[in-house]
């Protein structure tokens, strides 16, 4: 959803309300800190409250936190909420950690030209403005939270569509392993076997990129058949597919293939490959000598035409017609290949990284990960890489939180499974995706100024 107009705010309900569908959810035991660009919101950040709230090693935290915010770099002050989960924190049994750390906020923000302009916290049933001190308005024992819940501008997001879904420990619990489809696992199978021996092949992959574009493109809204399920699925079981699927979301299929062909997973020759009618029988080997002969650096064209041809397509019914990848990619500037096989289009490790390029194309993740909610459906190896690769997507939006509950998913549907395994880590170790830690770039659930 995006806001077609700014939302007015009328007190620090309003604030709070707007909180929860700005994540899409409640937070629990989360700083969430939100910029201001005059009397404007900015971005939102949320950050899992240090420990127990014990005081001694705040300052870091402090730092950290106006580290990334400091990616606004329009913001010239912070609002901050604290979720606690503890009425304590907010009658003031155990206010004395959060005090040093809003403390140590104060002086990390300030220092970085953002001063706190306000802070709440928040706690399991009521809440207080940190900084008032007359009862009249702040009482001792709180304000209910349902001032929150039922405030004005909650209401009207309710009203422009806006949900609050359950948080990344809810998505968490969901039951594991994901049930089984007997009628796409027997496509699976029938896919992976004729996809068996091609894993290398340039003409292959490029096959399975223009289907996966093809994908990319359709209308949301119907189920994908079972037949092209199961092809989809049984190429996420090739990691530099499945790596490739990524890549090709974010930065377009020149991406793909050129990082894809930077890795050497390539076979054939380093010359563009020929487009092959699939629907049609194989031609004759040409018998002419010069179709034996080998280029400089390669393997003879003989050799080359001899490898099977992809495997058939699967079934298209009701999508938009088949382009290839890299003709409905003209022109999109994610970058070029020239006949001597320079380009510039970003490598594998910046794009899964989100250092490139610029601004990833969003609504093309977005209809991913509307792809891989399907394909996870029927569990397995594919299943894991479905959830992972929404993990990814996730982490790159900035919600570490969820993209930790689904790699842990996808480990828990299939043990061991790597790139859960390092994604996994990344967030485990606070690592901020680059598209997520840039202003203009960064993924934005509602438009820039919305309240």
């Amino acid at each position: 959803m995006t806001a077609p107009d700014h939302l007015k705010i009328t007190g620090p309900e309003d604030i709070l309300g707007f909180i929860p569908h700005s994540l899409g959810y409640w937070p629990s035991h989360s700083l969430v800190a939100m910029t201001m660009q005059g009397k404007r919101l900015g971005a939102t950040l949320r950050v899992d409250l240090p420990g127990d709230g014990s005081p001694g090693s705040f300052a870091g935290f402090a730092r950290t936190v106006a580290g990334y915010l400091e990616a606004d770099d329009e913001a010239d002050g912070v609002l901050l909420a604290f979720f606690t989960g503890s009425d304590g924190s907010v009658t003031g049994r155990d206010g004395a950690a959060w005090a040093e750390l809003l403390e140590e906020l104060e002086h990390a923000l300030a220092e970085g030209g953002m001063p706190v302009r306000d802070a709440w916290l928040i706690g399991a049933e009521h809440w207080r403005n940190v900084y008032c001190t007359d009862p009249a308005c702040c009482p001792t024992t709180g304000r209910p939270i349902d001032e929150i819940r039922n405030s004005r501008l909650n209401a009207e997001m309710v009203f422009r569509g806006s949900t609050v879904g359950p948080g990344p420990g809810a998505a968490a619990r969901l039951p594991s392993p994901l049930p089984e489809d007997p009628a796409v696992l027997e496509s699976e199978r029938h896919w992976a076997q004729l996809f068996a021996g091609h894993a290398r092949d340039r003409v292959q992959f490029g096959q399975v990129m223009d289907v996966w574009a093809l994908v990319l493109r359709s209308p949301a809204g119907p189920r994908l058949p079972v037949g092209l399920a199961g092809y989809l699925r049984a190429a996420l079981c090739v990691p530099a597919w499945r790596d490739a699927v990524l890549v090709m979301a974010a930065a377009g299929p020149e991406a793909a293939e050129q990082g894809a062909a930077d890795f050497g997973i390539f076979d054939s020759p380093s010359f563009d490959s020929p487009t092959f009618d699939t629907s049609a029988p194989p031609a004759a080997l040409p018998g002419t000598p010069a179709a034996t002969q080998a280029l400089p650096g390669t393997q003879p064209v003989a050799a080359v035409l001899a490898r099977p041809l992809p495997v058939p397509l699967p079934p298209l019914e009701g999508l938009p017609p088949l382009l290839p990848a890299r003709v409905e990619s003209a022109g999109t500037g994610a970058g070029s290949r020239t006949g001597t096989g320079a380009s510039a289009a970003p490598g594998y490790g910046e794009v899964l990284l989100g250092l490139a390029p610029p601004v990833p194309d969003w609504p093309r993740m977005a209809s991913l990960e509307r792809i891989l909610l399907q394909l996870g459906e029927a569990g397995g190896e594919a299943g894991a890489a479905a959830l992972t690769g929404r993990g990814w997507i996730e982490w790159c939006r900035g919600k570490g939180s969820f993209a930790d509950a689904l790699f842990s998913r996808a480990a828990a549907e299939h043990p061991g499974y790597r790139l859960a395994e390092l994604l996994a880590e990344l967030v485990s170790r606070g690592t901020l995706c680059g598209w997520a830690g840039r202003r203009d770039a960064a993924w934005q659930k509602f438009e820039p100024g919305a309240a």
